[in-house]
């Protein structure tokens, strides 16, 4: 059920963004977005700014205190200059009505001579006011100008201004720029205007043969440098959006031969375990050259290791059948025959054949049960060096401790000067040589000579078995490793042997990256005089 419900889920992704698309998207955009409002941050660029519109009013204010003082200077009866009002106010006025410099005129006493927002009507005084330019009607231009001033109050300000105020009644001493112009210097100040905009003032003083006059107050707003600056960021901001367009679709291309491939790969395995059959196989990514490509041969790789696995469970099952089948047979026809009988004699000899079979069961069974139980200690099982020479050695003593002078002699050649040391369970590589010794010794005659041999063989040890018995047919000579193969030597009782032995060896030595072979040997003229059996294991 949950594996339903796994797969209704991965299904659900392929119709809208993989969380893997959606991961690649963010790490690519947040990758090119914190650059971009780095660059965004542009009160450095501000500063400047500032600082050339500054340097800008205070050289047209200078050039205007100097008209001023040149043409706006009148001289009392007792000699003392001052500035005459009404011409100041006109050259004020004229000087600046081409921009939209606000110039204001102060006296040495502070007060208010001239303003060029305020103009003398019929009426009395008119302001004029500068009024900001009109919204636009396009809605897309609109959107885009509430979405960069949202953006822009979401950076940093840098440092705070002080805000600018304005009295009704102006007096030099309301703006400590006129204060300090007094005194005979420039000064200049940068105010904030209340909005989000900047008030920039310049005071200079009129002066006349180094006599100050009066002060001349320029100011502006910092329009121009605001426009500027929005100028910049909406370049920047057109950049962002073209790598912002091009950066999804990389990024969704990118996601896409990772996820598309994926997806396939997830599919076909699902496909693999929901069906009956071979029908299903896994996509070949493997040119692609990459992990992805990887994953797909391991998997094609996994697939069909899981059903050679699954042929040879199959097949070991079929073949465990057969085998316990025939014994089965055989005991139920004694058993039957001997409830039918009431000669005590041949009842003993049915009981003996049923006892026979019992121990052929119970042989079978266990070596079955070995069998079954290899592959996973072989995959579990504590490893070690394992010396082979020294292994025959053992073998080859405790022969000849337990066979006391009968049977096949065991002639030992191992070379003592050479690294014999493989890597492997120790009792499992005892076992392949045993079962080989014991299959040599059950065919070769009992004055027979069987030889032991071991040695290095490059990056390999190679160990030789070989006996002087029958020799194998030629046809066999593979088929001798199959589970369950019984031919066995002449005179040898039935059942003895399960015909697991050899198979058994192979799997051992198979998990070690080994081999094993079985070949006839043949003297001068051709004619089979024994076999020989040769197991070469990669070296420590």
């Amino acid at each position: 059920m949950a594996a339903k419900e796994d797969v209704k889920t991965r299904e659900g992704r392929r119709g809208r963004l993989s969380p893997l698309t959606r991961r690649i998207l963010a790490v690519n955009i947040v990758a090119i977005a914190i650059p971009i409002v780095g660059l965004l941050y542009v009160d450095e660029y501000r500063d400047n700014l500032v600082t050339a519109e500054l340097e800008a009013l205070r050289t047209e204010a200078e050039l205007i205190a100097g008209a001023l003082g040149t043409s706006g200077v009148v001289i009392g009866p007792y000699g003392e200059e001052r500035l005459l009002p009404e011409t100041t106010r006109h050259t004020v006025r004229r000087l600046v009505e081409t921009s939209a410099r606000r110039a204001r005129l102060f006296d040495r006493e502070g007060t208010l001579l001239a303003d060029s927002f305020r103009l003398a009507g019929p009426g009395g005084q008119v302001e004029i006011e500068i009024l900001k330019p009109l919204a636009p009607n396009d809605p897309l231009i609109a959107f885009v100008t509430d979405l960069y001033d949202w953006v822009v109050d979401l950076l940093p300000n840098g440092r705070a201004l002080p805000l600018y105020r304005e009295p009704a009644e102006q007096h030099a001493t309301d703006y400590p720029t006129a204060v300090r112009a007094m005194s005979g210097e420039p000064a200049k100040a940068v105010h904030s205007d209340g909005a989000g905009g900047m008030i920039l003032s310049v005071a200079v003083p009129v002066t006349r043969v180094k006599q100050v006059l009066g002060v001349l107050l320029l100011s502006t707003n910092g329009q121009g440098v605001e426009e500027s600056i929005r100028a910049i960021r909406f370049e920047i901001l057109k950049i962002f959006g073209v790598a912002l367009a091009v950066t999804v679709l990389l990024s969704i291309y990118l996601a896409g031969t990772i996820a598309r491939p994926i997806h396939r790969l997830a599919d076909a395995a699902d496909r693999v375990r929901r069906g009956k059959g071979r029908q299903t196989t896994i996509p070949d990514f493997s040119r692609r050259g990459d992990e992805i490509g990887d994953l797909s041969a391991s998997l094609r790789d996994m697939t069909e290791a899981l059903w050679q696995r699954i042929d040879a469970i199959d097949r070991f099952a079929a073949d465990v059948a057969h085998e316990i089948k025939n014994p089965l047979t055989s005991l139920r026809s004694a058993i039957e025959t001997a409830a039918r009988i009431e000669d005590p004699q041949q009842q003993r000899k049915l009981m003996s054949i049923v006892m026979d079979d019992v121990q052929r069961l119970d042989r079978l069974i266990s070596d079955i049960s070995e069998a079954s139980r290899l592959d996973a200690e072989l995959s579990r099982g504590e490893t070690g060096p394992v010396d082979l020479g020294q292994v025959l050695a053992t073998l080859a003593e405790v022969h000849r401790a337990t066979s006391r002078g009968g049977g096949p002699h065991l002639e030992l050649d191992v070379a003592s000067h050479q690294d014999l040391d493989v890597h492997g369970i120790e009792g499992r590589l005892v076992q392949v040589l045993r079962n080989l010794i014991s299959n040599a010794i059950s065919f070769s005659p009992p004055d027979g000579v069987i030889r032991l041999s071991a040695m290095r063989a490059g990056n390999a040890v190679r160990v030789t078995i070989a006996d002087q018995g029958p020799g194998i047919p030629p046809d066999k000579l593979t088929a001798i490793f199959d589970r369950f193969y019984t031919e066995r030597p002449a005179g040898e009782k039935f059942g003895t042997h399960s015909g697991l032995g050899l198979s058994i060896s192979k799997q051992i030595v198979e998990a070690y990256g080994g081999t094993i072979m079985a070949e006839n040997r043949k003297d001068a003229a051709g004619n089979i005089v024994g076999a020989q059996f040769t197991v070469s294991l990669p070296a420590r």
